[in-house]
């Protein structure tokens, strides 16, 4: 282990405390930008989080969030420009990280590595070798490790897997994720000197240092291979998820992934349209990614459409629709029943924090909807997808060693070149 990582674990060993149903779970929020304002507002409204503390690298984003939790729960946070100053705070006894991609892994290993609890947004890693990592570190320290893929807390959803899963199609032959999610050109942004009162060095974090530009520093570091996987680890990481869950699949043996970055002149390097196919043998999944203008699939613009010898399911935020065949017109489909999802203030994100935080209070991993191991494989759905594309060909993939037999170049992709001192260590 890392001198760094042993002082932070030394330093959390103590931090090891279980919580009663009755007692609030002391919570920092890593990451303040637009998903870490949701997740401020949100543990607001669990009744089994406090929220003691807030952490970013930018200095605005920090005040701001201090001065959001102290209206929302009358309490004043401690503010940490550092997670690791964090993961040595032993009042701290879980987290929940809403950084760039290429934050999560590490940030998720530093902290099961100093005792705390962790919740981790989507895509659970920025590359296949670093959700090995993580899935290693939980079972270690004996964490309990949430991923953001809230929708598996949502009841309308649990109830479409529970009449998938009992034969309502049939024998399911394919699931296809859509993300159709419109998204405008980034434009071209000059370099400049990094702003008064953000740390760059630590933002980019186990990334290539870079220049400092506004479009690598706001979302627009989802569209950079560096910080970011593209839409299909972005929105799409909810839609693959579901789309693995209702198959009842892990890993692929065969995927191939094309499409491009069309129409726009710009810094973007992630395809705006993609399209990818994972093969398991006696069935398969489908991507597609479509960021320009374009019609919806079977009505459904984000969400999933799932296939069986009987039927057909659509799912998205609206709810969920069983279509049968049309005896009178084949070749065409009849709605059958539609199931609408009920109005909630909290969305999908307070069951699912609640989820977390519960199974924190009881210790039972059984009990998360998104443990680590199931986020995990379906962010590798999303990495596999991004390597077939980058590398321009099919690959073969061996689900049991997690790597392409005998293919260098897309065995690269597995992984990255780290930035010290922001390594994933392949001994946690």
């Amino acid at each position: 282990m890392q001198r760094r990582s042993f002082l932070i674990a030394a330093a959390g060993a103590t931090a090891m405390r279980s919580f009663g149903a009755e007692s609030k779970v002391p919570v920092t929020v890593i990451g303040l930008g637009g998903r870490g304002n949701d997740h401020m507002n949100f543990l607001a409204k669990a009744p089994e989080a406090n929220i003691v503390g807030v952490c970013d690298v930018n200095q605005a984003a920090r005040e701001k969030a201090v001065a959001l939790v102290e209206r929302l729960t009358g309490s004043k946070p401690k503010a940490y420009n550092d997670m690791r100053r964090v993961f040595e705070d032993r009042d701290v006894a879980a987290v929940t990280m809403a950084t760039p991609n290429h934050w999560h892994a590490l940030g998720a290993i530093w902290g099961c590595q100093a005792g705390k609890d962790v919740y981790v947004e989507k895509p659970a890693c920025h590359n296949v070798f670093e959700g090995r990592k993580m899935i290693e570190a939980a079972a270690k320290y004996n964490r309990i490790v949430q991923v953001g893929s809230q929708g598996r807390s949502l009841e309308f959803r649990r109830q479409a897997i529970a009449e998938l899963h009992g034969g309502v199609l049939g024998k399911l032959y394919m699931a296809k994720g859509l993300c159709f999610k419109r998204r405008v050109s980034i434009g071209k942004a000059a370099t400049e000197p990094v702003p008064l009162g953000i740390d760059w060095d630590t933002f980019l974090g186990p990334a290539p240092m870079r220049p400092f530009t506004w479009n690598r520093f706001r979302y627009n570091w989802h569209w950079f291979w560096d910080t970011g996987n593209g839409d299909i680890g972005n929105q799409g990481a909810h839609e693959m998820d579901f789309a693995r869950w209702a198959m009842g699949k892990d890993l692929p043996t065969t995927v191939v992934s094309t499409g491009g970055k069309y129409a726009y002149d710009d810094e973007q390097e992630t395809p705006n349209t993609q399209l990818a196919t994972y093969s398991y043998g006696d069935s398969e999944i489908v991507f597609e990614v479509r960021g320009l203008p374009t019609q919806p699939e079977e009505n459904v613009m984000v969400g999933d459409l799932v296939y069986g010898v009987d039927g057909m399911m659509a799912v998205d935020a609206t709810g969920y629709r069983i279509y049968r065949p049309d005896a009178n017109a084949p070749g065409k489909m009849v709605l059958e029943k539609t199931v609408a999802a009920p109005p909630s203030g909290g969305g999908d994100t307070v069951p699912h924090f609640s989820n977390f935080l519960q199974a924190v209070q009881s210790r039972r991993k059984e009990d998360l909807h998104v443990p680590v191991e199931e986020g995990v494989k379906s962010a590798t759905l999303c990495h596999l997808a991004n390597a077939s594309y980058r590398v321009g060909r099919s690959l073969k993939f061996d689900p049991a060693a997690w790597t392409h037999p005998g293919d260098a170049e897309a065995n690269a992709l597995l992984t990255r070149k780290y930035r010290v001192p922001y390594v994933v260590p392949q001994k946690v």
